[in-house]
């Protein structure tokens, strides 16, 4: 621990951010040994530091524990933050997506070179359902792969987390009921919930989606987010949006902090001015960035304009447009009427302008 802190020393500014399970997959015993050296990092850096916060799954009640900690370390006097996600955390499935249930199947390796078009079609041929079907999964992760261990642990118990996975529609919901579950749907049909999820991912032209959260929707809501948002310690920080694009498109957090939780949830909503702090000053003030976060004189002028009732996240779609053919998925936000960076506009009404006034920020420089 004091080596990581002496990398620190000299420095006016910085923090740190640590992502961690606390051993929760060898049990609940190691948590505050672990948590401990989190103090230790704060106390001899001299850092703020912000923690992953999020309701794991199993494990639903650690989230609780490390409230308590931060609070507790807070009181102390050591800056500690929690990193919060504005809705599940989790994955999007498709043939063509990085991830689906039945990648690992013997049967569906075999078309699985195909264009996704022909694969569909291939996967709707009765035979090999049948066989698929009847079928485990192979193990994914391991030496030499890039899937974690935990899409294995996932994979065999299909049918128990169906209860939590979403086809994902153009009427997009990111808090749906367990009743629009892949699970509830079997059980009406009569069929097995990887029956269902099989026959929605092959379906037409095999573009079609599932949303699985399989962090923070143990209740099957966004209830403990609200709880969690409501932190005065929380950052509204926590995604992935550069990163696994494959598999998520978290770009779209910022968005749907403003629709989900100020506009359209009705209940425990977030007044505007709250969630505008959250993004902005709240964040810039964690990360030392003295010159942005509020609109006062002698501030970069970093503004968006918005049109609240045309706002959207969009349906997440997959592109090819990274090198060498890469995929990912985008969703394009609608309702962003101008964007001015540094007081240049660089984006309006949707259109992308020659303006390139940002810069990196690096070493403490704003």
């Amino acid at each position: 621990m004091t080596g990581l802190a002496q990398a620190f020393e000299g420095l006016g500014h910085g923090v740190i951010q640590i992502v961690s399970d606390y051993n929760l997959l060898q049990g609940p015993d190691q948590f505050d040994a672990e948590f401990d050296v989190v103090e230790a990092l704060a106390r001899a850096s001299g850092k703020s530091v912000s923690l992953t916060w999020l309701q794991r799954d199993p494990g639903g009640e650690q989230y609780l524990k490390i409230q308590q900690r931060v609070e507790a370390a807070v009181q102390a006097g050591l800056p500690l933050y929690l990193q919060t996600a504005v809705r599940g955390i989790g994955v999007i499935n498709g043939l063509d997506a990085s991830f689906h249930p039945f990648m690992g199947f013997p049967s569906y390796k075999e078309v699985a070179h195909l264009p996704l078009t022909q694969r569909a079609e291939a996967l709707r041929d009765p035979a090999r359902k049948a066989r698929i079907l009847s079928e485990k999964s192979e193990r994914l992760a391991g030496d030499g792969s890039a899937i974690p261990p935990l899409v294995d642990i996932l994979l065999a118990k299909i049918d128990l987390i169906s209860g939590r996975m979403f086809a994902l529609e153009d009427t997009l919901n990111y808090e749906p009921s367990v009743m629009q579950s892949f699970l509830v749907r079997a059980k009406q049909a009569g069929v097995s919930p990887l029956t269902v999820t099989y026959d929605h991912l092959c379906a037409g032209d095999g573009a079609g989606l599932i949303y699985f959260p399989i962090f923070n929707y143990n209740e099957g809501s966004l209830d403990t987010v609200r709880r969690m948002l409501g932190h005065p310690r929380a950052l509204s920080s926590l995604s992935d949006a550069g990163a696994h694009v494959g598999t998520v498109c978290d770009a779209s957090f910022t968005t749907f902090m403003l629709t989900h939780w100020v506009r359209d949830r009705g209940r425990d909503a977030i007044p505007l001015e709250t969630a505008v702090e959250m993004l902005t000053s709240r964040n810039a003030r964690y990360l030392g960035l003295t010159d942005r976060g509020v609109i006062a004189e002698g501030m970069r002028a970093d503004i968006n304009a918005i049109d609240p009732a045309r706002l959207s996240v969009g349906v997440p779609r997959l592109v090819r447009d990274l090198p060498a053919g890469g995929k990912r998925f985008v969703q394009k936000a609608e309702g962003y009427v101008a964007t001015w960076v540094a007081g240049e506009a660089v984006q309006q009404g949707g259109a992308i302008t020659a303006a390139r006034p940002g810069r990196l920020v690096r070493m403490g420089q704003n």
